[in-house]
This record gives structure tokens, sequence and C-alpha cells, in this order.
């Protein structure tokens, strides 16, 4: 046998097989995510955060996070076909009998149970109470206060024409509902809405309705918490017909900062490219609210085409109610076409809670005038028919849902694929109150306008597209080596939900601001334990983020504002900050979070100066933990939906690691004794808890409690950070006893109740001491995130046995994902 021919063979094969191998890796690392519960499209805060909550793009209207619609409509015309890829048209109502968001109304209403037909239309009413709606016990709201059990309305109208197409019944009530109609009963309901619900009525009822006087009459009563009454009627407008095909979607891939989605148009395919440019890096670029919608075209049968596409933005995306009136013009400035849009009133920063959308400030879209473009502003339901017949006008008068329409003109597209691209903006004006003081975004820090800002971001499209695209696949790769396929999509997933849920600014006093919102919780503004594990994201990308999530608490402790010797839980209702207003405490939680947060801080800048500047403060906080932290009492901590608890297991451990790091930081900062005392306090500690909380196999929920077990996320700092205050060896019992506890779509926060929450989940299997243990727990939350039944933007907080979402959605919590990656960073 010829060995030398042996030898070089077996070389060749070793060498064909590394190149499939890296060929395999590379292309792995260069995939994204191809699943998600909801799509982000447009996400810069949490006003300008657009969504589609579903996997086919043309399936449904595109929504806000909270699930309103605000469409963004996208067709494709191919040789005179359209085809529709991108939302769906909303239905268009014309008032009947408007609400009180439309218009003031009177009405009759009672409080005392009426007898007799009080529905009817003939009923008696004059000895009724003379009222305005909304009728609720918020006084802050009310136009009539109502605070009794039960409640009777009569509202009598005129109608002078009854040509109408559908009658829909718009109701806002809290809480059980029935409603009639000259005296039929048209509607009833056992619950409460928490805002104004559309109810298609039967035909049957919309021919009842009588030339001349009509009655609406309502009896709503209030079970418990708080109450409300608002109605009106409205008819459903019958659209003229549109001759539109469905584009057949082809594949969707989510990265960190793009959504990329893939139609076949009948001989030509069409590449759709939702661009939010969130690049840490670059907080001039990051902080800009410019979205870009790319489409690239080519044609797939060798010939040519003439295509023209169109992108319809409703003003639906500047309201927080569709009844609000807007206004909406065209016009030029500097090399781009611009239409714009906004409510007619512009109440800045009046309104503050959780489910509420911007309804002032204004929206963009934006065109560079080199490419030929169309640009035009519809009436509601026009824009689809417009685009159909080539038969286009513009309105510039106000209204409510107006449509601003700008079509692409490709012209003759062949086999080498043409790119166009629009933007889509917000100026929000003024965008957070913060100690009563009205604060302007960061990229208005330099004067810009917001012209200046589209024209810039024009110019740079392609230098940005390339500066997104190598992000995501430097971020996909580092999370794919980190914790694998699953965990780098899960990544990919989190990125944009993460920091579209905060809005940048800079503090009167200069400091960076960087304020989150707890959507779809309790709608505070700057909550710690939302910046708690939101952090390791930016810790990992721009640690100075995390300084903007923390500059705003120390400045409210360290003033009068706050009396206490612990950190506050938040700085008020978004988006005004002007102090706590979440109404209970937290006092290890919060304390522990902020002295863990600053050690963290330390660590990835590689200096304590930040803690420096806030030493006293720190040092206050170490105080109270010292005290009060290693058993804490009957109180609340992040997991607050689980109820008080005391004697805290996982509390305990955040209060022992928070003192470690206390300790570590004045080790930095030279204070040798302060940090020795610390650490030896922390250190005596730890192996106190490992006592208390003992339960043979694992540790316990709560000391002296064997029966019991839960989450110990917050160990995952002692890891990260490398304190090594508990031994390995508490990580690995826990781990091991947690893959015993798993459901199908993860393992539960605790022995209490079969819920959880992912980001805690990512926490827990961080502290796993291989691969494998980490997939076993982190792929059943990749499970929840592409299998859920639960449409929106991903929620933190869902059932491990079914994968419905419990509460909570689009927070910026899911930032804590990126714990992983963080500790594949730091622990080495």
């Amino acid at each position: 046998m010829d060995h030398g021919l042996c030898t070089k063979r077996t070389s060749m094969k070793k060498a064909a097989l590394w190149t499939i191998v890296l060929f395999f890796v590379n292309n792995l690392a260069n995939a994204q995510a191809t699943k998600a519960p909801a799509y982000p499209l447009i996400n810069h805060n949490t006003y300008f955060s657009i969504w589609s909550f579903g996997d086919t793009l043309n399936a449904a209207p595109t929504k806000h996070w909270t699930g309103k619609d605000q469409s963004l409509l996208g067709l494709i015309k191919v040789d005179g076909t359209t085809f529709r890829f991108m939302g769906k048209e909303t239905p268009v109502y014309k008032t009947i009998l408007p609400a009180s968001d439309e218009e003031a109304y009177q009405c009759k209403y009672t409080e005392t149970a009426p007898t007799g037909s009080w529905e009817s239309i003939k009923y008696d009413d004059s000895n009724w109470n003379n009222g305005a709606a909304p009728f609720t016990d918020d006084s802050s709201q009310a136009k009539t206060l109502w605070r009794s059990k039960d409640i009777w309305m009569r509202r009598t109208f005129t109608l002078n024409d009854l040509n109408i197409n559908k009658l829909v019944l718009k109701l806002h009530h809290d809480d059980n509902i029935e409603v009639y109609l000259n005296g039929d009963k048209v509607y009833d309901f056992v619950g409460w809405t928490n805002d104004f619900k559309l109810i298609p009525l039967r035909d049957k009822f919309k021919n009842r309705l009588k030339n001349g006087e009509n009655v609406l009459a309502i009896h709503c009563a209030n079970t418990a918490g708080g109450s409300w009454l608002d109605a009106g009627l409205l008819d459903e407008v019958k659209l003229p017909p549109g001759d539109v095909l469905l584009a057949k979607q082809k594949s969707v891939v989510v990265n960190a900062t793009q959504t990329i989605y893939d139609f076949d148009c009948v001989n030509v395919n069409l590449e759709v490219t939702f661009t939010s440019p969130l690049l840490m890096n670059d907080l001039d670029i990051f902080s800009r609210p410019v979205s870009y919608i790319s489409y690239k075209v080519r044609s797939t049968d060798g010939k040519n085409h003439n295509v023209k596409v169109l992108f319809s933005a409703s003003t639906a995306i500047a309201v927080n109610s569709p009844a609000q009136q807007v206004t909406a013009q065209k016009y030029a400035a500097q090399t781009l076409s611009i239409l714009k849009a906004g409510t007619v009133g512009q109440p800045v920063l009046q309104k503050k809670g959780d489910d509420l959308r911007i309804d002032w400030g204004y929206m963009y879209v934006a065109v560079p005038k080199s490419i030929n473009e169309l640009q035009y502003i519809t009436g509601p339901g026009q824009s689809v028919s417009s685009f159909v017949s080539g038969k286009i006008t513009s309105t510039n008068k106000p209204g409510q849902q107006l449509e601003l329409n700008t079509v692409l003109n490709f012209a003759a597209v062949g086999a080498t694929a043409k790119e166009k691209f629009v933007e889509l903006g917000y100026d929000d004006l003024y965008s957070v109150q913060y100690f009563h003081q009205n604060l302007k975004p960061w990229w208005k820090l330099s004067g810009a306008t917001i012209e200046t800002v589209l024209n810039t971001a024009a110019l740079q499209y392609t230098a940005i597209m390339q500066k997104c695209d190598a992000f995501n696949k430097s971020m996909y790769s580092a999370a794919l080596q980190a914790g694998g396929k699953n965990y780098a999509d899960l990544c990919a997933l989190a990125y944009r939900q993460s920091i579209s849920a905060h809005q940048l600014l800079k503090s009167p006093q200069g400091d960076i601001l960087f304020l989150s919102k707890e959507n779809f919780s309790n709608g505070s503004i700057n909550t710690v334990d939302v910046t708690y594990p939101s952090a390791p994201l930016y810790l990992l990308y721009n640690p100075k983020l995390l300084e903007g999530m923390l500059n705003g608490i120390f400045y409210y402790c360290e003033n009068s504002m706050w009396k206490n010797n612990f950190a506050a839980h938040d700085l008020g209702t978004y988006p005004i900050a002007n102090g706590q207003t979440y109404g209970e405490n937290m006092p290890v939680e919060e304390s522990g979070n902020m002295i863990i947060l600053t050690a963290a801080i330390a660590k990835a800048e590689g200096n304590a100066n930040f803690a420096k500047k806030h030493w006293k403060t720190l040092t206050t906080w170490a105080a109270y933990l010292s005290n009060n932290g290693f058993d804490p009492g009957n109180q609340l901590c992040t997991d607050d939906f689980a109820g008080h608890l005391a004697h805290n297991s996982n509390l305990s451990v955040k209060a022992i690691v928070a003192l470690g790091a206390y300790a570590d930081l004045a080790s930095k900062l030279g204070k040798r004794s302060v940090a020795t005392q610390y650490h030896s306090l922390a250190t005596g500690m730890a192996v106190k808890w490992q006592n208390l909380a003992n339960a043979g196999d694992h540790y316990g929920l709560v000391f002296g409690s064997k029966n019991t077990w839960s989450q110990k996320y917050n160990l995952v700092w002692d890891k990260v950070l490398g304190l090594q205050l508990f031994p390995a060896a508490v990580y690995k019992k826990e781990v091991n006893y947690y893959l015993t506890k798993q459901n199908k779509f993860g393992l539960p926060l605790d022995s209490r109740k079969t819920y959880t929450k992912s980001d805690w989940i990512l926490w827990t299997a961080s502290l796993a001491d291989n691969q494998k243990d980490f997939n076993a727990l982190t792929d059943p939350v990749y499970k929840y995130a592409t299998g859920t039944p639960t449409r929106v933007p991903l929620s933190d907080w869902h059932e491990t046995t079914n994968g419905k979402m419990v509460g909570f959605q689009a927070r910026s919590v899911v930032g804590g994902y990126f714990m992983k990656l963080l500790e594949s960073n730091w622990v080495k």
C-alpha cells in the first residue's frame, strides 16, 4: 500500500469534512428566528411600536403593542394586477350617535332602580337626573360621578336618515351591562371593558330604528372596583370593491434590528424589510425615531414586468382613540417629499397610564424626491380603491382615520432586483415630564428638527443597513456560541422589544435617562424591578444606557422628595415621572437591585466611577440590607403578582449578593475596611442561608419549609460578578432539582403555581455548569415563544402547562434573555 497516498487521501477527507463543518456553522450563524408570537415592525419607544400579531403579514391589520389597530397597508401592482402583501383594510365607521370621546352629550340617568318598562321608547324619564358621560368613579375623568352599585341611563336621539349599512354598538362599561334600543334588548355581558368595544348588532335591530325619535337605554351594575359607562352608535361603512389578490408569503425572518418578509406575487418576487436601527454603540442613530420599510423586487420568469408598490399608513398611529380628529399635509424638505399628520387637539403629556397610545406630536412618511414618488392623503378606506383604479385625489381636510399614501414606481423590473425605501418617523415634541419639567427626546438635544433627522437617515440609508446587517450577524453568532440556536433565536426576538419599551432623554442635571414603561403591568415609569431583569442586554452593548435606567432613581432618592432609607420602586406613571405612584414599597427588592446593578456597571465599564457618585446613597441602602435583608419580613418582591411572602429565600439571596457587591465596589474604590466588613458579613450570611433554606435535595421557597421550592434566579449575580459568596455546589443542587420540576412550556416560578417568568428561567438556566442542562431548561421557553396560542408581543409571564399568556406583554424585561451571553462573556 502507498502510505503517502493514504495519508494524502485522509488529509483531503479531513479538509473536506472541515469545509462542510465551517459551511454549516457559518450558515447557522447567519440564520435568525423564523417564528414569534408577534413580529416587530416599527420599534422605537412605547408610543412608537407597531407589530404584526400573526405569522402572515397580510392576514390582519398591523397593531400597536397594546393591540389597537395602527394600520400599515402594503399593495403591489404587477402588470395591472394588484396584490396585498401587508396588513388588511380596517373597518371604516360613520358616527350615528357619538360617544363622549368624540362629542360631549347629555342624557337622563338614575341610580335608583326604576319601576315599569324603563327601557321602552315611551317611558317617562322626566324625574330622572340630567348628566353627561362618561359616568365613572374616577373624578379626574368623570363628567358625572358614579359611585353607587347600579346606574340606569336613557339617551334620546333623532334620526333623519335610515340608510345604514351595518349598525354597531360602541360601548365602554365597568361592570355588567344590558343594552336596549327602542325597547329591544340588543346586548348584554357579564364583565367589563378597559376601553370602547365595538359590537356589531343584528340587522333586525337596525331595521327597528325610526325616522325621528329613538332611545338607547342601558343598565350597568358595578360589582367591584371601578365603574364606567359611556356608549354610542356607529355605521360600518360599505367600502368600494377592490380587485385585490393576496400575495403568497414564502418566509419571515426576525433578527435583532430587522424583520424580513418574502412574497411571491406571480412572476415577481417581493422582499419587504422593516428596519429599526437600534444600534446601541451610536446613540445618534439609536435615538432617531425613524424606521425604514424597504422593498426589493425582481422578476422570476425571465421577463420584464411593470411594478408599483403602495405604502399606506393610517393616522391611527398618531391618536389614542379612533374618534380623535387629525390634520394632515404634504410638503417637501431638503431632499425629501413628506407626509405629516397629528391630532388637532395636541394634548401634550396630558394622559398617563398603561393602555394608552400617543395623541400628541406628529407622524411622518418620507421618501427621497429622486425616486419619482407619488404621495397623497385620502379619507378612511380610500387608499386601496385609489391605487387599484389609478384615480388619485388628495385631501387636506381634517378628519378621522386619514391615510398617508406613498406610491413607489419601479417601472420595468427584470431579473436584477430593484430596491426602494420609505421612512416612517415620529416627532413626539416632548417625551416625558421629569419632576415637573417636560423633556424633549435625546435626538433633539443638538437642536435637530424631524426634517433634518429624516433627511440624514435617508442619506445614510446604505451605510445604516450595512451596520444593522453586521450587528445582526455578530449578535446572533455570539448568542449561538453561548447557548445554541434556540437560545440565539430567543435573543433575536427579545432585542427590539426590550429597547422599544424605553425612551432616551437627558435630565435637566445633564444625566442620561433611559426610562422604561411597565407595559400591561401597571404603567409605571422607570420601575427598578423592571430595570433589574432588563439589565443584561444593556450591560453587553452599552452600560451607559443602564446608567440611564438608574440615574432617575438615584436623583429621586438623593433629594428631599424621598424620605426612606431604602430605594424607591418607580418614578411615577408613564409618561409623568414626578415621583413614585406605586402603592407599596419593596425595600429589600429595590435596594438590592440598585446595588447589584451599580456593581454590574462597574464591572462592565472597568471602573467604579458611577458608584463613587452615589456612594452615600449606596451605603444607606447597604446598611438597610445588613439589618433587614437576610430574613425579609412579609413584603413584596418583584414577583408581586404572587403576593406577599415572609422569609423569602430568593429575596434573601438578593440581599446577600447585594452586600457582597457593595463590598466589591468598596474594594474598587480603595475603601478596604468597608470592603472587608461587608464581604465578611455577606459570606457569613451565605453560610447561614444554606442551613436555613436547606430542604435536602434543594433549597426551599422560604426558610424552614422543606416541602416548597423556588427558582433562585438572584444567585446568578454571585456567579456573573465573580463574588464567590455561594459555593458552586449550591447552583448545582438547585439546577438538578429544577430539571425534575419542568412542564412542557418551562419551569414554574415556584411551588405555589404552575405559571412562570421566562426572563427568570433564562437567569436560572445560566447557573448550569454545562450546555446540556442549560438547553434542558431553556428549550421549553423557546417552545413557548414559538408555540404560544397568545399572539401578542412576547409576554414574560406565561403558564407552563399550556403556553398561554397569564399577563404582561411587550415588556423590556426580555432583555434578561441575554444573561447567558453576559455570563459567557464575564465568567471565564
